[in-house]
């Protein structure tokens, strides 16, 4: 099909699925949509998203390259077995190197292509964008992941709720950190024989987290650092019996090469999947922030790298437990609770609000334009302050 009618048409379908159909659904800006309102509009605006990104990206996953500013990130996948009645799952694997030659750094992503095999889902190594020490971890990664997990659920149907990461030395490294920084995209995160440097976490409250590292493997203090992981989260599960699902292995008589011994931690990744919309939450931001997590918002002063806010729900009620941030927005949809009853917000017992969040169709469509997750939709959101504490 022509390129240039295709566009003409995603234009019509933009103005045919703007105001109009709400109105054609009868919604009043008193009232806010309805529950029948806001499922017929998410499919529609949904549907819109997925045509908009098979006509705009299917030539760069075609061609295995992102492009990002100046930045660039090849990639290489292989697909194994069936795809399950949900959609295939999704290991996105990270090659080590780092701070050397470009040409180490291409022969450690070819190496890596053949380091793991699956039994379903698909096998995708990216090749870093640039060639630094922390090639793995960098600002833009975030960026970049998030758009080729978004291509992938739409041009080869990933279940968003089985997107696994893992990565292997320099890409340890960055597991560590966008593991915990990432986690509500993740249903699990393996970490092979890195470091984390300054990352801490906390926020794999709700995300499976494996750690794998030779005994003797003592570069960087590598060893010992993976045992202060195994005695933190043991202590943040132990405070918490709800999250922190762990699995720390150290594998003795290996050094950084583990011979293989760390495959184990693929099937143990694939028994888990992810929970988008957790009872309770732990954000801990890291020095690369970001505005979201779960159903968590942050926007403006309130978004500070190493802040630190913890929420839970439960039934109608949404308590605001810590927060070293002035103000939150909640988002909400009827899969978390009854949208057509009255919701209230607390922080610390404190009511901060009581009454019906109205559904809108601005929040649906920021949040498929946000995410182009389809389980990651909500319909209505609440920006609350947070009161002073001593």
């Amino acid at each position: 099909m022509d390129k240039a009618f295709l566009g003409s048409l995603l234009v019509m379908l933009l103005v045919h699925t703007s105001t109009p159909l709400i109105d054609a659904l009868g919604q009043t800006t008193d009232k806010g949509l309805s529950a029948g309102q806001t499922n017929a509009i998410v499919s529609e605006l949904w549907n819109l998203h997925r045509q908009k990104i098979q006509f705009k990206r299917q030539t760069e996953m075609d061609a295995r390259r992102l492009k990002l500013g100046e930045l660039e990130m090849p990639f290489w996948h292989q697909i194994y077995g069936e795809k399950p009645e949900n959609g295939r799952s999704l290991y996105i694997s990270l090659h080590g190197g780092g701070g050397v030659p470009k040409e180490v750094n291409d022969q450690q992503w070819e190496r890596h292509k053949r380091l793991y095999q699956l039994k379903e889902g698909i096998y995708l190594v990216p090749r870093a964008p640039t060639n630094t020490w922390n090639l793995w971890h960098q600002p833009h990664i975030d960026k970049f992941f998030g758009r080729l997990i978004e291509n992938l659920i739409i041009l080869e149907d990933v279940d968003p709720n089985r997107v696994y990461v893992m990565g292997y030395s320099a890409g340890g490294d960055g597991v560590y950190q966008i593991g915990p920084r990432m986690a509500d995209r993740w249903a699990a995160v393996a970490m092979m024989a890195g470091h984390p440097n300054d990352s801490k976490p906390d926020s794999l409250r709700n995300t499976a987290f494996t750690l794998h590292m030779g005994a003797l493997d003592s570069a960087y203090n590598r060893n010992q650092v993976a045992k202060k992981w195994k005695e933190l989260l043991s202590q943040l599960q132990a405070n918490d019996p709800g999250g922190y699902k762990h699995l720390v292995q150290i594998h003795e008589d290996k050094g950084h090469w583990m011979e293989g011994e760390d495959q184990v931690a693929i099937p143990w990744m694939t028994e888990n999947t992810r929970r988008p919309y957790p009872e309770k939450i732990v954000w801990l931001q890291d020095d690369v922030t970001h505005n979201r997590f779960y159903w968590l918002v942050v926007k403006g002063e309130s978004v500070q790298g190493r802040s630190r806010i913890v929420a839970t729900r439960n039934g109608q009620r949404i308590n605001i437990e810590f927060s070293t941030v002035p103000t939150v927005v909640i988002r909400l949809n009827d899969k978390m609770l009854d949208l057509d009853l009255p919701v209230e917000i607390q922080f610390r017992g404190r009511s901060l609000f009581q009454g019906q969040v109205k559904r809108a169709k601005a929040v649906i469509e920021k949040t498929i334009a946000e995410r182009g997750d389809y389980t990651g939709i909500f319909s209505a959101e609440v920006m609350v302050d947070i009161p002073p504490t001593d």
